[in-house]
């Protein structure tokens, strides 16, 4: 009997229930998975390779083959497409960054404030406003359309970057609220015990205590605003009507004519271009992104 069998033995007399065996991959097992993910990621990422591809070849070879490879590099619909639609597609992106700023600091002041008061402070009919916050995460974004239209319209800032930035001020985007309580739920009460000792009101504890214990998910919030507001194409279609004043999304639409004259060439260069600051904003805030959706998801 080797030792193995007389362990289990023994564990059974003693009313041990058995461990399970772990399993040992063979090598041929090892392959197969390795190759289906690489297989998984070639389909994932092949979109992309094909626009990179179409974006340094002419006209006539986009849609010839569907292979990544070009026969040739042609670089100049990247310089054909920064300014083929007046005022050119550096002014477009210039005007995303600020719609993209002024949401990114209306999301995390409103946010916060919002968030901080559902976790921590006790005012009338909390349970009932926190069920009607939650009530509009379910509410779908079409339902309310032409009324905030209408209103937009009555105070007159249609046709400006008011209602796409202005709201965000007020709080609307309940999804980043309820992220942002359960991450503060997971704070210790004894800190803002320790601070009310200390004499520090509310405003001091939500600054000096609260802030810096939410970085982590201030920097989710941040990053998916930001993502979320640079690729919005319904809001600025249906607000802006001034082409100097049209974000990316609404600018690469302006590549593709109804009357057949599209460039699509100059569309997948700019296209990849535009891709960039998001890429480059993932980069940067990567390790306080995924810890801020790992340890929001851990909070009860």
């Amino acid at each position: 009997m080797t030792a193995a069998t007389a362990e289990r033995a023994t564990d059974r007399r003693r009313g041990v229930p058995p461990q399970p065996r772990p399993t040992r991959r063979t090598p041929l097992r090892t392959i197969a998975w390795h190759g289906l993910m690489v297989l998984v990621c070639v389909v994932s990422i092949y979109p992309l390779l094909w626009m990179a591809r179409s974006s340094v070849v002419g006209e006539s070879e986009i849609f010839s083959s569907p292979s990544v490879i070009p026969s040739g590099i042609d670089l100049s619909n990247y310089p054909a497409g920064w300014v083929a639609n007046p005022p050119g597609f550096g002014q477009f992106m210039l005007n995303s960054f600020v719609i993209c700023v002024g949401a990114v600091l209306g999301n995390l002041i409103a946010c916060t404030l919002a968030a901080y008061a559902f976790a921590r402070l006790r005012f009338p009919l909390k349970k009932l406003w926190f069920a009607v916050m939650l009530g509009t995460m379910m509410l779908p974004g079409h339902v309310t359309l032409i009324p905030q239209y209408a209103l937009f319209s009555a105070i007159d800032w249609v046709g400006t970057y008011l209602p796409l930035i202005v709201p965000k001020f007020l709080a609307t985007d309940a999804f980043f609220i309820f992220l942002l309580i359960q991450f503060m739920r997971g704070i210790p009460r004894e800190l803002d015990e320790a601070a009310e000792i200390d004499g520090a009101g509310r405003w001091r504890t939500f600054r000096s205590v609260m802030l810096p214990l939410t970085v982590p998910a201030l920097a989710t919030t941040a990053v998916f605003t930001f993502i979320w507001t640079y690729e919005d194409f319904l809001g600025p279609l249906i607000y802006l009507s001034d082409l100097n004043d049209y974000p990316v999304p609404l600018g690469l639409r302006m590549f593709v004519n109804a009357m057949g004259n599209s460039s699509y060439g100059q569309l997948f260069a700019m296209s990849l271009l535009s891709l960039l600051p998001v890429f480059i904003t993932f980069l940067l805030f990567q390790r306080k992104l995924i810890q801020g959706i790992a340890t929001t998801g851990l909070k009860g």
